[in-house]
């Protein structure tokens, strides 16, 4: 049976040294306390999280020009009036309940 080395298997974990500044060390301490984290489990959540959000932000979509148009038509339509938008529209806001 073939023995895997741990960096070619696509699940192991793999070693990710940096260099931080002091304050910024303390600053995620901090932060990891507060949430009951490690420092590394903080690090990877949040770097994770950014990650996904650059990711996601470029992310392009390509459509059929009659996609697209029928796309930018529903955006320029005004909106019909229904009964969900009516109560949604005629409901207080909680912060104005008083």
């Amino acid at each position: 049976m073939p023995t895997s080395h741990p960096s070619k298997r696509p699940d192991a974990s793999v070693a990710l040294n940096m260099r931080i500044k002091p304050a910024t060390r303390n600053l995620i301490d901090r932060a990891a306390e507060m949430l009951g984290k490690t420092r590394t489990d903080f690090m990877l959540e949040a770097s994770e999280r950014r990650a996904e959000e650059v990711l996601l932000d470029r992310t392009i979509f390509t459509v059929s020009a009659e996609v697209y148009a029928e796309y930018l038509a529903r955006l320029d339509a005004p909106t019909q009036p229904n009964e969900r938008l009516k109560r949604t529209m005629s409901t207080k806001a909680p912060w104005d309940e008083v």
